[in-house]
């Protein structure tokens, strides 16, 4: 064989797979806390505006039928992980996940083969900054699920400004070491995501940002950090916080949001770049949920129904708005294709593709969902299509959702069949997932 011949083929290969890999996209998914559905200006906020978010969805494709798969964090935090419905993990079945000897005891690991695996596998470098909540302690990090990078919070909830987490302990660390910087939590996600998105990148990276924002505790910037007798509970902090706090809370979630947007465009990174923004569920006391009915932790279009879009310059037209049914499992099996990673063989994903929907190439789809929630409320629901069924604890509901998007006319009793039929739809599907865990 001719040696020049030959080290002109490997160089071509060489340069070939580097171009390959070059040609892969970048992919930042950032996850808010507790964002309502109307929250945002370019929702439907009125009492304030979010410039920057809505400047990034106007951008690209807006989507007005976006579910979250739980009306709570972890679950649904399980399910962008895993791209499979909450229950199909055991640390789904925690609504959420708090530091009890039960729950230290379940968390994500290896077995789940999360998005960041597999993209990982793919030949991406990937990081997670923000929020976890998927579980603690060795085997259930960041840094074991396919992470090469991790800073933030590991717990549900933490003092923006002490960064104390729950359980009065300090939650803010940098892979698996606690760091003491001082600075308003949203504030350091930002700047960390800026730093990273500075760095050198060898490969094409994947970036979850999980902001804590507008998650409780309501502490503006210029708040104090929460006085150490006060514990980090979900009831005592709804008695807290005022409107103008959120509203400063959520100027600073879209302050950051418009620098880590320039910064993309200052490192030339922006035009190969996939950004998708969305919630992990619907939101609380402040929160605006547009005409849907009730807030999060609850299965009703408020607690579940959230502001999601998707920015990919010369791929994504911009100022497009779907009606595409969408949930959060379908942000993961995205994310897999346009990485070019595949999902492992023994765990179908429950979420599809948005590519085709994305780019113009495939009209609207039926869809059919599910939801459950069992510790704090007895709750569950199946959205197909335009039919939706609620069993709560004041009974059950039945709503066609494209004339009564709000919830408000039951149709239980008009149209028996149809309540029928998505029951037995809803039972077949749990008898697929795990049974869930009363609350200890």
């Amino acid at each position: 064989m001719n040696s020049k011949w030959f080290q002109a083929t490997m160089i071509f290969l060489v340069l070939n797979s580097f171009c390959a890999a070059q040609r892969k996209p970048n992919i930042i998914y950032i996850m808010t806390d507790d964002l309502g559905y109307a929250d945002l200006s370019c929702y439907g906020r009125k009492d304030y505006q979010t410039p920057h978010l809505d400047k990034l969805a106007s951008q690209g494709m807006k989507f007005t039928q976006a579910y979250a798969a739980a009306p709570v964090c972890t679950p649904t935090r399980t399910a962008f992980m895993t791209g499979r419905y909450p229950a199909r993990a055991s640390i789904g079945l925690l609504e959420p996940w708090v530091p009890s000897k039960r729950d230290n005891s379940i968390g994500l690991n290896a077995a789940d083969h999360s998005v960041a695996a597999l993209v990982k596998k793919a030949g991406y470098e990937t990081a997670l900054i923000g929020k976890w909540h998927l579980g603690v302690g060795p085997s259930f990090s960041p840094l074991d699920n396919g992470f090469d990078y991790f800073y933030g919070i590991y717990t549900g909830a933490a003092d923006y400004i002490s960064h104390k987490g729950d359980g009065g302990m300090h939650d803010l660390y940098e892979n698996r070491t606690p760091v003491y910087t001082k600075g308003y939590t949203t504030d350091l996600l930002g700047a960390k995501t800026i730093s990273f998105l500075q760095q050198k990148h060898n490969k094409p990276f994947f970036l979850s940002l999980q902001f804590t924002a507008p998650h409780w505790p309501w502490q503006g910037p210029n708040d104090p950090a929460l006085p150490d007798t006060v514990p980090m509970s979900g009831k005592l902090m709804q008695s807290m916080g005022t409107p103008e706090v959120y509203k400063a809370m959520m100027k600073s979630l879209d302050d950051q949001v418009g620098v880590i947007m320039k910064t993309l465009e200052e490192t030339g990174l922006v035009a190969n770049t996939i950004v998708i923004f969305t919630s992990d569920n619907g939101g609380e006391k402040f929160s605006d949920m547009g005409p849907y009915a009730k807030m999060k932790m609850t299965v009703w279009e408020g607690g579940v129904r959230v502001p999601a879009f998707v920015r990919w310059p010369g791929k994504i037209k911009a100022n497009t708005v779907s009606q595409q049914q969408v949930i959060t499992m379908d942000w993961t099996a995205t994310i897999l294709a346009a990485a070019g990673a595949k999902a492992n063989k023994k765990y179908a994903l429950d979420g599809i593709d948005l590519l085709p929907v994305l780019t113009g190439n495939q009209q609207t789809l039926a869809r059919t969902f599910y939801w459950r929630i069992f510790q704090r409320r007895n709750q569950h629901a199946i959205l197909d299509h335009n039919w939706k069924y609620i069993i709560d604890e004041t009974g059950e509901h039945l709503f066609d959702l494209s004339v009564d998007e709000g919830e408000r006319n039951n149709l239980i009793t008009i149209k028996p069949a149809k309540a029928e039929e998505l029951k037995k739809k809803y039972k077949s599907w749990e008898q697929l997932v795990l049974k869930p865990l009363p609350l200890q």
